[in-house]
């Protein structure tokens, strides 16, 4: 059914672009010119593959139809991905390479650097199939570079073969999805999906329609800087006084010692030294009362830390950056049941799970476009160490086509 091939071709093509997005950024959209040059490269390939209403806006959202082919009226399903990587790891000069035939045994990278089955277990499952992996210097790009290859491939086949019936399909390609920005400017309305699918989850097989309820915050600390000699009673320690409120959060509840429905508290990014500094996390949990309370609780640190040290020392800003999208899923649930039975049909496992993160689809969601996430199928994202099967890649545009199929059978 699917040109595996053309898949390959395609993802190969995709990674070598960087499209690294920039988490500092945040006065321009997208985060970095350099993700328009995939999504131009994408609005040449749609045009060529013979869709007519391809758009790009001035945003860089990507948008087209697969005009339906059929005569009654059925729902108009959107498939969604994005075209950034993520800003914390380099996405410059990705060179993939295949394992051919994988035999569960560790890969090496590089001299220096290696997949071990030890650290990566997950390997075993792949026993057979065709890796594409980096070179031990960057990421992949799976993330989510392998979701618009499988939506372009089954883009090509449902307009190559006409004897495959299906509804009218939208396609959207959005960027800076990696620094939780990824809708801001999206259009929902002009999208007109009923609903629709992000192919940016992990392995194969993976289903989500919940996600945690996510924010970001900052705090600053305003030290005061005295000669070392002179300092007793007078110095105020900015990296101290960030140690303290560090250690104040429970260290049981950081990301490295949490699982499925557990939230956490996770120190991003810290800058300082004893005059200033400044210091970054991410807080996620999946109800959304105790991700209330976590934000609170950071509240109730920094205002403990100004009682301590001064009013004005300690200085948090706390910005919501989306929701858990089950509440906007469930009235719809026939969208998790058809993947579901997609899954089944093509010969996945499927694996619903709530997923530790967040994707387009969960602001969508609440944007008015229920979205759940289907599986793009790589593995350890955003690292060196990330690897995606080829098989998987293909069973994804796969069950894309099988849902297409099933709403145009109903």
């Amino acid at each position: 059914m699917i040109n595996k091939q053309s898949l390959i071709d395609r993802f190969i093509r995709y990674v070598k672009i960087d499209t690294q997005s920039d988490d500092t950024v945040s006065d321009r959209f997208p985060s970095t010119e350099k993700q328009l040059v995939l999504s131009n490269l994408l609005v040449k390939e749609l045009k060529e593959l013979g869709l007519t209403d391809v758009t790009i806006d001035e945003f860089g959202y990507v948008m087209a139809t697969v005009p339906s082919n059929i005569d009654k009226k059925v729902p108009t399903i959107g498939f969604l991905a994005h075209v950034d990587t993520a800003p914390d790891m380099p996405g410059k000069n990705v060179s993939p390479r295949f394992v051919e035939d994988y035999d569960g045994k560790d890969i090496q990278l590089n001299p220096e650097v290696a997949i071990t089955v030890k650290d990566f277990p997950e390997l075993k499952h792949y026993v057979g199939q065709t890796l594409i992996v980096t070179d031990g210097t960057t990421l992949l790009g799976a993330d989510d570079k392998a979701g618009i290859a499988e939506i372009m491939t089954a883009v090509e086949y449902m307009v190559s073969n006409p004897s495959f019936k299906h509804g009218p399909i939208r396609i959207g390609f959005t960027a800076d999805e990696e620094v939780g920005r990824g809708v801001d400017h999206f259009d929902v309305k002009r999208f007109n999906a009923d609903f629709g699918y992000t192919l940016d989850g992990g392995a194969i097989g993976e289903l989500e329609y919940e996600n945690f309820n996510a924010a970001g915050a900052k705090i600053s600390i305003q030290g005061r800087n005295i000669h070392p000699g002179y300092a007793k009673d007078k110095m105020l320690n900015a990296t101290h006084i960030a140690q303290e409120f560090n250690a104040m959060l429970p260290s049981q509840e950081r990301p490295e010692h949490t699982v499925g429905y557990e939230g956490f508290y996770h120190l991003i990014k810290i800058d300082g030294a004893v005059e200033s500094t400044t210091f970054q996390y991410i807080i996620r949990d999946h109800c959304r009362d105790k991700f209330e309370a976590r934000k609170a609780f950071m509240q109730n640190v920094a205002s403990y830390l100004n009682t301590k040290y001064g009013e004005g020392v300690v200085t948090l800003e706390i910005k919501d950056q989306y929701y858990n999208m089950r509440e906007k899923v469930e009235p719809v649930y026939h969208v998790v049941e058809t993947a579901v039975k997609a899954m089944e049909a093509v010969g996945v496992k499927p694996l619903v799970k709530p997923i530790r993160g967040g994707t387009d689809g969960a602001r969508l969601s609440y944007m008015g476009l229920p979205c759940p996430n289907l599986f793009a199928g790589g593995e350890n994202f955003h690292g060196k160490h990330e690897y995606v099967p080829v098989e998987s890649m293909v069973k994804a545009s796969e069950v894309m086509l099988k849902i297409i199929e099933m709403y145009a059978a109903k």
